[in-house]
């Protein structure tokens, strides 16, 4: 018993030794192998580094133009003049002188109320008035042959005066019977026909002078003190698409809204083909400043950095250069440059996401000429 323990020892560890060495071989074949791809990778990596590949971008150039700062708002149209006629005077109709949505000169008869009693009272009038004038010709002709005294002639003058202004009270009354327009326009659609009987208090038509609008329309109090009486507008509407119409500031109202810090304006435009009607919807577009010799980019050509800063890619002799710029206003997909670049210089405005600063670059497309 006490031979047979050595003995498997060492048994035991001559096994052990036999797998040392088998693995020790089998591990040294395998591993000897991948070092020559591994080499030839290594080879590749320093030749790429050695000599970077340009980077296919898209340029534009930078372009001075002139700029015309404006500020948008909306409005809605007024006519130049409106009124809604109502009668003076209680009656029934007897005739009505215009047709729906036509056009009226001014001083034009447009309705006519039951004269009858009116006209009678002007006749009545009138013959009083004869009358009046006759005896004041016989008493001034009997005062010269000294058979009236002064008193009795100027009673008889006195008379004749109150006869004159009876006839005129009477054409005044006969005249309130016709309503008439007040002012060059466009007739409403009338609310009464011929037999109502209306009262002083009763819409009888609206009239509306549409040759020349005004738009009332709020700007921000901060534009207030580029604001001026006359100054350029361009009007526009959904009634009549594509078309601009031309309008001056025609008045600025001196009270700014406390509680939406606004400031109220009148526009005014000419309106003779009649296109545009009272109530319409309109943008209108404030052109406040002309500025000549702005640098314009394209908006895909800046990218932000850190901050506010923005930056962008210029191409020099093939190669990228980062710029920090600053911008200025924006109009229609392009960006005001006010410092970084100059008219002329090419920019990147597609593929700056694969471009550092220096690295080299190929232009995709030619630059657009500068007009």
């Amino acid at each position: 018993m006490p031979l047979r323990r050595p003995l498997i020892a060492v048994l035991c560890l001559a096994g052990l030794l036999g797998l040392g060495a088998y693995a020790w071989r089998a591990n040294g074949s395998q591993g000897s192998a991948p070092p020559a791809p591994a080499a030839a990778k290594n080879a590749s990596s320093s030749s790429h580094a050695g000599t970077p590949q340009p980077v296919l971008v898209e340029v534009a150039a930078v372009e001075a133009r002139t700029l015309v700062d404006d500020v948008a708002a909306v409005g809605t149209l007024v006519s130049n003049q409106s009124v809604i006629l109502h009668p003076e005077v209680a009656g029934r109709v007897s005739a009505i002188r215009f047709r729906d949505g036509s056009a009226v000169r001014r001083g034009a008869v447009l309705i006519e109320l039951d004269a009858a009693v009116q006209r009678a009272e002007l006749q009545q009038a009138k013959a009083e008035l004869m009358l009046a004038d006759a005896n004041a010709r016989r008493v001034e002709d009997l005062f010269r042959d000294k058979f009236v005294s002064g008193s009795a002639r100027d009673e008889a003058a006195s008379r004749l005066e109150v006869a004159r202004a009876s006839v005129a009270l009477a054409q005044a009354h006969l005249a309130r019977t016709r309503i008439r327009a007040p002012f060059d326009g466009i007739v409403g659609i009338r609310k009464v026909s011929v037999g109502d009987y209306v009262k002083d208090s009763d819409a009888l038509i609206n009239i509306e002078d549409i040759a020349t609008l005004k738009l009332d329309f709020r700007l921000p109090e901060l534009f207030l003190g580029r604001l001026d009486p006359g100054q350029a507008l361009e009007v526009t509407s959904d009634v009549v698409p594509g078309v601009v119409f031309p309008a001056t500031v025609d008045a600025i109202d001196p009270l700014v809204d406390a509680e939406g810090r606004a400031v109220l304006l009148r526009a005014r435009l000419t309106n003779d083909q009649g296109r545009l009607r009272p109530g319409v919807f309109a943008r209108v577009k404030v052109l406040v400043e002309r500025r000549d010799d702005v640098l314009l980019v394209p908006e895909t050509a800046l990218i932000p950095a850190p901050g506010q800063a923005q930056f962008v890619f210029r191409v020099e002799d093939g190669r990228a250069r980062r710029v920090e710029v600053k911008t200025g206003a924006r109009r229609a997909a392009e960006v005001e440059v006010v410092q970084g670049l100059a008219s002329g210089d090419r920019i990147v405005i597609a593929g700056q996401l694969k471009l550092r600063d220096g690295a080299p670059v190929t232009v995709a497309r030619p630059v657009a000429a500068s007009d």
